[in-house]
C-alpha cells in the first residue's frame, strides 16, 4: 500500500464506481485539510513553524444481503518533507486509515457486525476517540458488534493493538470492552467496561469501569462522568479514578453558549510503593478537553504521574451565521503534589474563529497562550510562557 501512487488509487476507485454491480450503492468521499501551526517554545525550548496536510479518499458500498464495505485511504505529510520535488515518488505517507466490512442482520438492523480497521468514538471521547484534530487520526484493528432493543443499545468490541508475530512488536497487546447507552426520557445513561492487556516483562492487565450521563433540562445542558481503574499496569497494582462534570446553557436565542466544567484525574504521591494511583486516559481525544496547546495529550506521562485538575470556562458566539467565535479559559493543577513545590501547572486561554465559507469548505484559526506555572517548570515541560497559533482549511466532500 505504501508503494502505491495516488493516481493508481484514484483510477481504481473511479473504475469501481463506473461499473457498479447490480444491487450495489456506491458513494465516494474525501477530505483535503492543510494546517499551518506556530509554537514558541516547543518541548525542546525552541520555536517552530510548519504546515501539515491530510488527504483522505473513501469509498462506501452497500451490497446485497445487508453487507456494507468501507475503505478510506489517507496521506499525511509536512510541506517540504519530500527528498526531491521531482524524483521522490515513494508515497511513504500513504496508508489505510479505515477498511472494514459490516454485516447487518436481516431481521434486526440494529444488530451489526463489523470486522477490519476502523475509528472508534465512545461517548464524549474521554477514554476512546479517533482524535479528529490530529492529522493522522486514530484507528483500531479488530471487530465490533452493535445491538439494540427499544431505548437501549450496546457495543462490544475487541482490538489487536500489538502483534508479536509482526516485525514492529515484541509482545502482544489487546483492547476490548463493552459500551452501553440507555435513553432515560430526557437524559442518556452510558455505562461501560474496558480492558487493556499487554504481555511484556512488566505486563499490563488493567480494567476501567464507569458511566456517563448527559442531558438537557430547561435550557441547561449537563454531563457527568466517573471512571475507576484497577488491575495491573506495567507491573504495578492500579487503583485510580477520574471524575468530570459539565454545566452549560445557550443564550441570545441559541446564538451564544457558555459552559463551566471541572475534571479530576487522580495522581500518585509515591510511585515506588507498588501501587499506581494515577489515572490513565487510555485512547482519549485529550485535545478537546485539556487545552488546545496540547500540553496534556499523554496522561499520566505529561503530568509526571501526578494526575490533573482542570477548572475551565468555555463560551462561543455566532455573531452572524457563517462565523463562530469561541473562548476557553483553563486553570490547571496536579491532583497530587509529589515532590513539586506547588500543584499549579499554569493557565491557558484559547481563542478560535471559524468561518463556513461554503457547504464543503470550513476555514478556522486559533491562538492559545499558556501562562507557565512553577509546576510545569519543575516537571521539565515548559520553561516560560508559550504561544501557539494555527490556520486551517478543511474541505470535505
Amino acid at each position: 500500500m505504501r508503494g502505491a501512487s495516488w493516481a493508481t488509487v484514484a483510477l481504481g476507485l473511479a473504475g469501481m464506481v463506473a461499473v457498479p454491480a447490480s444491487g450495489q450503492e456506491i458513494e465516494l468521499g474525501g477530505q483535503i485539510r492543510p494546517r499551518f501551526e506556530y509554537r514558541n517554545p516547543t518541548s525542546a525550548g525552541t520555536r517552530d513553524a510548519f504546515t501539515s496536510m491530510r488527504i483522505r479518499a473513501s469509498l462506501a458500498a452497500e451490497l446485497d444481503g445487508g453487507v456494507n464495505v468501507f475503505v478510506q485511504l489517507q496521506d499525511v505529510r509536512l510541506f517540504g518533507e519530500e527528498e526531491h520535488t521531482l524524483l521522490d515518488f515513494s508515497a511513504d505517507g500513504l496508508d489505510l486509515h479505515q477498511g472494514y466490512l459490516e454485516v447487518v442482520a436481516p431481521i434486526d438492523e440494529t444488530l451489526r457486525v463489523r470486522v477490519g480497521r476502523e475509528e472508534l468514538n465512545l461517548g464524549g471521547q474521554r477514554l476512546v476517540g479517533a482524535v479528529g484534530w490530529s492529522q493522522p487520526g486514530r484507528s483500531f484493528d479488530g471487530a465490533r458488534v452493535a445491538a439494540g432493543a427499544g431505548s437501549a443499545g450496546v457495543q462490544l468490541f475487541g482490538y489487536r493493538l500489538q502483534q508479536a508475530t509482526s516485525t514492529n512488536h515484541d509482545h502482544d497487546a489487546i483492547f476490548a470492552g463493552a459500551y452501553g447507552d440507555i435513553d432515560l426520557s430526557g437524559a442518556t445513561f452510558e455505562p461501560y467496561g474496558l480492558y487493556n492487556n499487554r504481555r511484556s516483562d512488566e505486563p499490563t492487565s488493567q480494567g476501567t469501569v464507569g458511566a456517563r450521563v448527559h442531558g438537557e433540562r430547561s435550557n441547561i445542558r449537563y454531563r457527568a462522568e466517573g471512571s475507576y481503574q484497577f488491575g495491573r499496569r506495567a507491573g504495578s497494582n492500579v487503583t485510580a479514578f477520574m471524575l468530570g462534570a459539565r454545566l452549560g446553557t445557550t443564550l441570545a436565542g441559541g446564538l451564544a453558549s457558555v459552559t463551566l466544567w471541572y475534571d479530576y484525574l487522580s495522581g500518585d504521591n509515591d510511585p515506588n510503593d507498588g501501587t499506581s494511583k494515577v489515572f490513565d486516559t487510555l485512547f482519549a481525544t485529550n485535545h478537546k478537553f485539556y487545552g488546545f496547546a496540547d500540553l496534556f495529550l499523554d496522561i499520566p506521562l505529561h503530568t509526571g504521574g501526578l494526575g490533573l485538575q482542570d477548572l475551565a470556562l468555555k463560551g462561543s458566539i455566532r455573531p452572524w451565521d457563517p462565523f463562530t467565535a469561541s473562548l476557553a479559559i483553563h486553570s490547571f493543577r496536579t491532583a497530587a503534589q509529589g515532590s513539586l513545590t506547588t500543584r499549579r501547572l499554569g493557565e491557558e486561554i484559547d481563542v478560535t474563529l471559524a468561518h463556513r465559507y461554503s457547504t464543503n469548505l470550513r476555514v478556522s484559526g486559533g491562538l492559545a497562550y499558556v501562562f507557565q506555572g512553577a509546576g510545569l517548570s519543575e516537571l521539565g515541560r515548559l520553561d516560560r510562557d508559550m504561544v501557539w497559533t494555527y490556520l486551517m482549511l478543511d474541505v470535505t466532500f
